[in-house]
Order: structure tokens, then sequence, then C-alpha cells
């Protein structure tokens, strides 16, 4: 099981929020982009256009060269040796990958009032450590869960369970920003925080959520708002 997990790092923590990655905290998407089209131009394919690319991500890189493939008439047969050459760039794509808005200073203003904080995302661990230690995140995370952490990606809800699960079952707050993660919520019975700056295309009333926020400086309130109200 591929995780990241620090246990004694949550010891006392009465609280928790899990975070999607890509789309929500970080927007990777001209990264991902690039490391793609290394892969085409490896396979002596043509490009996907980066509008291309930003619509295929959110089920993992599987589905992502999966997709690839389709754009562009590749040979289904070479998903697995493609997907393995996307995964050696990804783990270092990490330079043109930009933090949103006020994401540090709400991880830090939620660390401070006592939030145990996790990240749940179908992106591989080894690009996700890559790119939280890159920004210099990756200790505020004590557990991680990526898309080869289990057998099943989200929107399963086992993902987001494991997550919570190895935070000892903390009272949990979700926070994503696409259909995925809502879904994912949703099937996990787990409240949603719903970003809505990411990859989302379907409009924000659509989808099933309990707060929506279009600016990380807002999420240490909409959190201490859901503490409150489960425990008044």
């Amino acid at each position: 099981m591929a995780f990241y997990h620090h246990r004694r790092k949550i010891g006392g923590l009465m609280k928790a929020i899990v975070f999607d990655l890509d789309g929500t905290l970080i927007d990777s998407a001209a990264d991902i982009h690039l490391a793609g089209n290394k892969v085409l131009a490896a396979e002596g394919l043509p490009p996907v256009s980066f509008e291309q690319s930003r619509g295929f991500v959110g089920h993992g890189a599987g589905v992502l060269i999966e997709r690839m493939i389709a754009a562009v008439g590749a040979d289904p047969a070479r998903h697995a040796a493609m997907l393995a050459q996307f995964l050696q760039h990804y783990e270092t794509a990490v330079h043109q990958t930009t933090l949103y808005p006020n994401v540090q200073n709400a991880l830090t203003a939620l660390q401070k009032d006592g939030w145990a904080l996790a990240i749940c995302t179908n992106k591989p661990v080894a690009p996700t450590r890559a790119v939280l230690a890159h920004f210099g995140m990756l200790q505020m995370f004590p557990v991680i869960f990526g898309g080869d952490s289990l057998p099943t990606r989200k929107p399963d809800p086992a993902p987001l369970l494991a997550t919570i699960a190895a935070l000892g079952n903390l009272p949990a707050l979700f926070v994503g920003d696409s259909e995925v993660d809502a879904e994912t919520a949703h099937r996990a019975a787990t409240p949603f925080a719903l970003y809505t700056e990411g990859y989302r295309k379907t409009a924000v009333a659509d989808l099933p959520h309990h707060a929506a926020f279009d600016d990380f400086a807002a999420l240490p309130d909409i959190a201490a708002a859901w503490w409150s109200r489960r425990n008044p």
C-alpha cells in the first residue's frame, strides 16, 4: 500500500480536514500537460492541447493516459508503456505548478486551530509528496492517500474512508474541487466543502456540498462554522 503516514503528528487532535490536491490546493494543469506531451512526442504522436489535457484530469494517471491515447488515436496496447513514461516525468513535474491564492496561510491557520490535515488524491503518492515538498508543505500532512494507495480510486469512497481511518476516525470535513470529489464525499457520507476555482465542469448548484468558497482565506471560518454546528 503506497501511502504516507506519521501517526505521532495526529495524537491529541480532535478534528480533521482532508484535501484533494490537483485543482484544490495546487494548479498543476501546466505540468500535467507538459508531462503528457513529452510521452506523446516520445511515441511519435501529436500533442494534445492544454484544454484537452486539463479536461482529462481527475480520475488518476491511468485514466489520463487512456484519454490522451483516445484523443490522438494511438494504439491502446501502448497504455502500460506510456503510463510508465508519464509517471517518470510526473514525479519531477513541479516547476509550472502553483498554489492557489491563500492556500499556505489557510493551512497554517487551520493547524493553529487544532485541525489534523490530510490528503486524499487520485495523483500517485510519489508525485504528490514531491509537489508538497516543493512547496515546503509535506510535513503539514501526516496522512496522504494517493491514486496508487488502494485498488480503487475516487469517486469510490474507499480512499477517503481509509484516509479518515488513518487519522484515527476523527470527525472530518473533505475539501475538493470537482465532480469526482463531490461524488466521493457523498458516497462516503462525509461533509464536503467545494473550492469553486479548480477543475470543475458542472455548475456549483448541481454538485452536492455543505459549503462552497472561491478563496482559501474563507476556509478557516467555514471549517470553524461546520465544527460549531456539529458540536453546539
